[in-house]
């Protein structure tokens, strides 16, 4: 067991409190399957009464009445209380979703307070506008907080997914009620008492563990939640979508999943960066990422050299301990995400892909959930690993001899989340990158990212971006304010 200690309870109006009902799941890790603790297990009551709570927030003002320049303050605090308890979140990602400790602090810690900090930073230099109008009036165009907003986020990037969602929506004045996956629910929990400590007010963020028929459903439903913001499966996004529809056609926002193309042409202009961007990429939060490039296509001349060194790099992800500091590859969340994963390695070798690297369980005397890195070569586009999203250390190779046919088959696709173009050829780079249809297209690079720039994507990847600020579209209303003008001059 660790040697911490952890609060399951929800948060609602200010404190922390048990499920109405007093039901509790246990949080299992994936490190060694020992239960953390135990979660409050919150359903329709405790989501009303969070809602509730935030909407008296909302309408007595005491977060969207203070001036743009107070609301900063406080988020930069949070931010600042965020990164001086980095250490203790980091361990807590790693024992709860089985995240390498080293990446959750440089990276989901870091970038979950800049977010925080950025969004903050942005609230008092957004300015309204005034239309173009004839003397005879003025027609101001305001944005204003779209009210009580229900986020729901998924257990692979449990902070960073969290700040992304309230950070937008907390800095337009918004009320907010979260739910974060059952399966990895302690940071968002956390944030939420240093959310209370920066000084955002009681209500105004209140967090709520469950399980999502039970807790993300009614928030969904709910008729007084005005926006619902999801990340998460495309199943699952597509009932937010109907419930949101079936509710009060509250706005919904879902970001959702990917099966990205990283296209490899002979011309690469550095071959070893393109190896490593493609082997880090997919094996990186041991493959729990929507935008992990999980189809890699390789032009045929240079492909038995890029696996070559593919290879090389593969014993390096061999999986470990997330809490031992040198660990880059850790377990996957639980023993339903393990077996999903073993299922489509059995499916690639079963249809005929070549495993060239990996496909097994380890670490099984351990009790947690540990998967070998793996690739496929010769992966066919009707292949079950080439067209489902597998969310796992799991590389389809294929390898191409022309550009629109390799476009063809990479668009083949009901995803078009990210994509990534390797060429020193400025033509190619532009009208491929043009051609596919995907939120962000990496060239020459892949998982190099910003908070200034939108995440979101085409087709059934989601509807609606994080990030940026664009991101503050979702959470706010546009109003146009008509004056007319009767000018005695």
């Amino acid at each position: 067991m660790p040697a911490m200690t952890f609060d399951g309870r929800a948060l609602i109006n200010g404190a922390r409190v048990a499920a109405q009902s007093g039901a509790l799941f246990d949080c299992i890790s994936p490190v060694d399957g020992s239960t953390l603790t135990q979660v409050a297990r919150c359903a329709d009551t405790d989501i009303d009464l969070a809602v509730r709570s935030a909407r008296s927030a909302f309408d007595d003002k005491r977060w969207r009445g203070l001036a743009p320049a107070q609301r900063k303050r406080v988020l930069i605090r949070f931010a600042d209380l965020v990164l001086a308890h980095g250490d203790e979140l980091a361990a807590t990602e790693a024992w709860d979703m089985g995240k390498p400790v080293k990446y959750a602090r440089a990276v989901d810690v870091n970038s979950a307070s800049n977010c925080l900090r950025w969004y903050g930073e942005a609230v008092d230099k957004v300015y309204d506008e005034i239309a173009p109008t004839p003397d005879t009036a003025l027609a101001l165009i305001t944005r204003e907080p779209v009210g009580v907003v229900g986020v729901i986020v998924p257990w692979n990037y449990p902070m960073i997914m969290a700040a992304w969602k309230i950070a937008p929506a907390l800095a337009a004045g918004n009320s907010v009620v979260l739910k974060p996956s059952e399966k990895s629910p302690l940071t968002a929990l956390r944030l939420g008492d240093l959310a209370l400590e920066a000084g955002i007010p009681a209500g105004v963020l209140n967090v709520v563990p469950g399980l999502g028929p039970e807790a993300g459903s009614p928030l969904a439903l709910h008729m007084d939640v005005d926006c619902i913001a999801f990340t998460g499966s495309t199943r699952v996004g597509k009932q937010i979508h109907v419930m949101a529809g079936q509710s009060n056609i509250k706005r919904a926002w879902t970001e959702l999943g990917g099966k990205s193309p990283n296209i490899v042409f002979a011309d690469c202009p550095d071959l070893d960066r393109a190896v490593q961007a493609a082997v880090g990429s997919i094996f990186f939060n041991q493959g729990e990422s929507c935008n992990a490039p999980s189809r890699l296509f390789v032009e045929a001349s240079i492909k038995d050299q890029f696996l070559e060194k593919a290879l090389a790099l593969v014993p390096g992800y061999a999986p470990a301990n997330p809490l031992l500091p040198e660990t880059v590859m850790g377990a996957l969340v639980d023993k339903v995400q393990m077996e999903t994963v073993l299922r489509y390695i059995d499916s690639g070798k079963q249809q005929g892909a070549a495993l060239i690297a990996g496909g097994e369980q380890v670490l099984q005397s351990s009790g947690g959930c540990y998967v070998q890195p793996t690739i496929f070569d010769g992966v066919r586009p009707d292949m079950t690993i080439s067209r489902e999203e597998i969310f796992g250390p799991v590389l389809a190779v294929s390898a191409f001899t022309d550009a629109a046919e390799v476009v063809r088959q990479a668009n083949d696709s009901i995803y078009g989340l990210q994509a990534g173009v390797w060429t020193r050829d400025i033509n190619k780079a532009h009208g491929v990158a043009r051609a596919l249809r995907a939120g962000t297209v990496h060239v020459n690079q892949y998982d190099e990212d910003d908070i200034t720039v939108p995440f979101g994507g085409y087709k059934q990847s989601g509807v609606g971006r994080d990030k940026s600020l664009h991101a503050m579209d979702k959470y706010t209303e546009t109003k146009t304010t008509w004056i007319r003008i009767d000018s005695p001059v």
